[in-house]
């Protein structure tokens, strides 16, 4: 999608901290972090929500990735977050599917 900030640092338009790529996913560091580990795992593909997602394969896998991001940021063991927004709502920013991986420090709960 041309106006889609994901799909552009995707393509390379937009520059991005990567902490993951593959020919399916990238993971980067979210530019207004909450934690001081905020790392947002999206599928290359545009997929506007979870809602429109429908390939369990990929699902899979990029769960897999959020796993070893969490390894390789050294949050494993003392615990992290990982959320997806879906729709306005749901508080979605970006109409791009994507995973928030949040960790580092004792995170709030309600």
């Amino acid at each position: 999608m041309d106006d889609c900030v994901f799909c552009k640092i995707v393509k390379g338009e937009i520059p991005s901290e990567k902490v993951y790529e593959d020919s399916e996913i990238l993971a980067f560091k979210d530019i207004n972090p909450i934690a001081p580990v905020h790392i947002l795992v999206i599928p290359k593909t545009h997929i506007k929500s979870l809602v429109e997602f429908n390939d369990d394969e990929l699902l899979a896998k990029m769960f897999k990735v959020i796993k070893q991001i969490a390894k390789d940021q050294n949050i494993e063991e003392s615990g992290y977050r990982v959320v997806t927004n879906i729709g306005e709502n749901g508080g979605q920013a970006v109409k791009h599917l994507h995973f928030h991986v949040i960790g580092g420090r004792k995170l709030e709960t309600r």
